[in-house]
């Protein structure tokens, strides 16, 4: 299971290392593509189709599968880690984040997010109020009322 966060650098080539802890579990051939909020998500080749996750066995012809299809394998790479973990992080990937020199990667249990660390920063901030309201709404979701 992919949990915590681990602190990485940019470098002036646009190369980071994935973190050891992380890399252990994916292997060294990885997805990276836009996520649905301002960061990056990363899954290993056998967890391909966590992407698919919402639209899997959902119809062609619907419009927000082929969309949300489109968003994320569209602007998917492959990317190969080297001996030492680190790899290039993609222009159009880095562009969308808005990706600094400090970055954070996010075990988020099937997959890691990464993100600019002053944009996870104040992400934290904005939804650190608000986690009752989170977990009451998912509970009505799931009929917990």
């Amino acid at each position: 299971m992919l949990i915590g966060q681990a602190e990485g650098k940019l470098s002036i080539k646009f190369q980071t290392a994935f973190p050891k802890r992380f890399r252990d579990e994916m292997g060294d051939q990885l997805i990276i593509t836009k996520g649905i909020d301002q960061c990056l998500l990363v899954v290993s080749i056998k967890n391909w189709e966590t992407l698919l996750e919402g639209t899997k066995d959902m119809p062609f012809i619907d419009k927000a599968t082929r969309e949300l299809q489109r968003y994320l394998f569209g602007s998917a790479e492959l990317v190969k880690l080297d001996a030492q973990g680190r790899f290039f992080m993609p222009e159009h990937v880095r562009l969308y984040a808005k990706m600094t020199r400090d970055i954070i990667f996010i075990g988020v249990q099937r997959y890691v997010e990464i993100w600019d660390r002053s944009i996870w920063h104040d992400h934290q901030e904005s939804i650190a109020g608000s986690v009752e309201l989170l977990t009451i709404n998912l509970s009505k979701t799931k009929g917990h009322e």
